[in-house]
């Protein structure tokens, strides 16, 4: 796909104005699976808008111990680095491709301008801070009310809704997700293969439930 049309076409109803400024002023990056794109801490110069593949966020305390906070997806921006870029705020939280992703960069100076200049690009934000206020209030209540179990389920069906049936994922990183142990995980995962809900797999496992 062309940059021109990847842009208009995950992010339709966009004035055409913008959508040249985009073009323009913007930066298509093609980053690897594995990369971290925002650290803790860091300093945000530009906004990141998904054209393809998935980014993980998450906050990592001192200890290196990680809290999974939602996934964006193509179509989507980073909400933290818009309201980082404006405020020119250090981040709190890390960023990782979670797959091989395809970014639209947008420095600082024109994501100021577009907030006043393009009704489009003011509903745009409004729409993704309301979209990650709401996976934030899912995965608040995911710990809150629900157990281990039902939490797992929960984040395998987010998983294959975004990946396929075939999630390429260790214990340990769902573990970490999840803000539980290696053990729990294992556990649990064996449990749901012995339901056949899953088919284990080395580093990756299979959905089998309808």
């Amino acid at each position: 796909m062309k940059e021109k049309d990847a842009i208009r076409q995950n992010f339709p109803g966009l004035e055409e104005a913008l959508y040249e400024e985009m073009e323009k002023c913007g930066e298509i990056m093609e980053i690897p699976a594995g990369t971290t794109l925002l650290r803790k801490a860091q300093i945000i110069r530009s906004s990141m808008l998904i054209l393809d593949g998935i980014v993980k966020l998450y906050q990592e305390d001192e200890e290196g111990n990680e809290f999974f906070m939602y996934d964006i997806e193509a179509g989507e921006a980073c909400a933290v680095s818009m309201v980082c870029t404006y405020r020119q705020e250090n981040s709190q939280v890390v960023a990782k491709a979670l797959t091989d992703v395809t970014v639209l960069m947008i420095p600082l100076e024109y994501m100021d301008q577009w907030l006043g200049k393009y009704k489009s690009w003011h509903y745009f934000v409004i729409r993704t801070w309301k979209a990650r206020y709401e996976e934030l209030l899912n995965t608040v209540n995911e710990i809150a009310f629900k157990n281990m179990d039902e939490r797992l389920e929960f984040y395998i069906k987010r998983q294959v809704e975004k990946m396929g049936p075939q999630i390429r994922l260790t214990h340990q990183e769902i573990a970490s997700d999840l803000n539980s142990s290696r053990e729990v995980i294992s556990r649990l995962l064996k449990k749901m293969e012995k339901n056949g809900w899953i088919v284990i797999h080395r580093n990756s496992f299979e959905w089998m439930k309808p």
